[in-house]
């Protein structure tokens, strides 16, 4: 159940595409002509978007990939950075808030997020990317965490936050630090992506990924990211208590009877994700 007020739920995106099928939504940018840069009417909807999607009943999972030969190539160098030089530090606050909500909305969003990492993912393209549950990349992607070369701290929109917890804080200061480029096959090795596919096989990847977490305990796995995404923050005496109080809420759903009756009668569970 989700409760909405007299906000409604937006249907249709102008600054990108946006479809949803059986349950797994897909994200497409779809600038390919500029390597899909982000405008600022491509942050504010993403942001929207994000915010939305936990009070919907239609969403399970949520893929996100690009047109063309780029994932996502940042921010406009002329569209944004080019407007930015002209802002007050009070504007220049809003936006960079406004980005970091994008990226606090991906990651407080209890659905799985999967990026489809198509092509070149550099700067608040690397970080949407970083901020998605799982990544799966082709041959020939770079990851680019561009911030120092244009003069600008390594950490943005979260990206000295969630690096260092997904490939260590040795390597996230050499990428952030240096803003080199991480290869595909870097990335595997490293844990910043977790297969590498041939490009005509990662959107049925992808979309196989999602099915499967879209046909599965989809309230465990919600949890699981609520968790995974909490705990980062806590002692461990802390963590064992949220996870005892999630484990007894979950005890009591209509997925964990379901396994329970489907393996005492030798079937598989029917997920409802309740």
């Amino acid at each position: 159940m989700s409760f909405n007020g007299s906000v409604p739920v937006n249907e249709k995106w102008r600054h990108f595409d946006f479809w949803i099928e059986d349950g797994v939504a897909t994200l497409t940018f779809t600038r390919p002509d500029r390597l899909n840069a982000l405008t600022f009417e491509v942050y504010a909807d993403l942001r929207d978007l994000f915010g939305q999607i936990p009070h919907r009943d239609d969403i399970d999972v949520l893929i996100i990939t690009g047109q063309g030969r780029a994932f996502c190539s940042g921010g406009d160098v002329n569209d944004i950075i080019g407007e930015l030089v002209e802002y007050d530090a009070k504007q220049l606050l809003e936006f960079t808030r406004m980005t970091g909500h994008v990226i606090q909305n991906m990651r407080e969003c209890p659905i799985p997020i999967i990026a489809a990492v198509n092509g070149t993912a550099a700067g608040a393209g690397a970080v949407i990317a970083l901020a998605s549950d799982f990544r799966i990349v082709v041959p020939g992607v770079q990851f680019r965490f561009l911030f120092t070369k244009v003069g600008l701290s390594g950490g943005d929109m979260g990206s000295a936050y969630l690096l260092p917890r997904v490939v260590g804080l040795g390597r996230a200061t050499e990428i952030l630090m240096l803003g080199e480029p991480v290869g595909a096959e870097k990335a595997v090795e490293i844990g910043l992506a977790n297969w590498m596919v041939e490009a005509g096989e990662l959107l049925d990847t992808a979309n196989d990924l999602a099915r499967r977490l879209a046909d599965g305990p989809r309230f465990g796995y919600a949890m699981t990211k609520l968790l995974l995404s909490r705990e980062q923050d806590m002692d461990l005496a802390g963590a064992l208590e949220y996870e005892a109080m999630t484990q007894a809420l979950l005890m009591g759903s209509e997925d964990h009877k379901e396994f329970h009756r489907a393996f005492t009668s030798g079937q598989q569970p029917k997920w409802t994700g309740r």
